[in-house]
């Protein structure tokens, strides 16, 4: 799972929708209504954002984080992936396949 932030929810829409369709996240839960507060070049923001969740395989993660990079409006875009402790067999089939060029169809 890859966690990354958009300050509009149409660009996170946008960005998610192109992951998905090329294949490099199975699905992108976007958060609306996020609010950070942090320090950027000296001045501490505070500023609403959503929070985007990408479920993606293992083998695709790298390309991932570099068409994420590509894509997302953000100078530094964050971008956290998480290794998952534990996911059903059926939830984790699904989105290797959809990563991976399988069927379309949740396990």
């Amino acid at each position: 799972m890859l966690f990354t932030t958009f300050a509009h929810a149409d660009d996170a829409a946008k960005a998610v929708r192109t992951l998905v369709e090329e294949r490099l996240a199975a699905c992108g839960t976007i958060l609306p209504g996020a609010r950070s507060i942090y320090r950027w070049k000296d001045t501490v923001e505070d500023t609403g954002e959503s929070v985007v969740l990408l479920k993606t395989s293992v083998q695709a993660v790298a390309e991932l984080e570099k068409r994420l990079r590509a894509i997302h409006p953000y100078e530094v875009p964050e971008i956290v992936v998480v290794d998952p402790v534990a996911v059903s067999a059926e939830y984790a089939s699904w989105v290797n396949e959809c990563c991976g060029g399988g069927p379309d169809e949740p396990g």
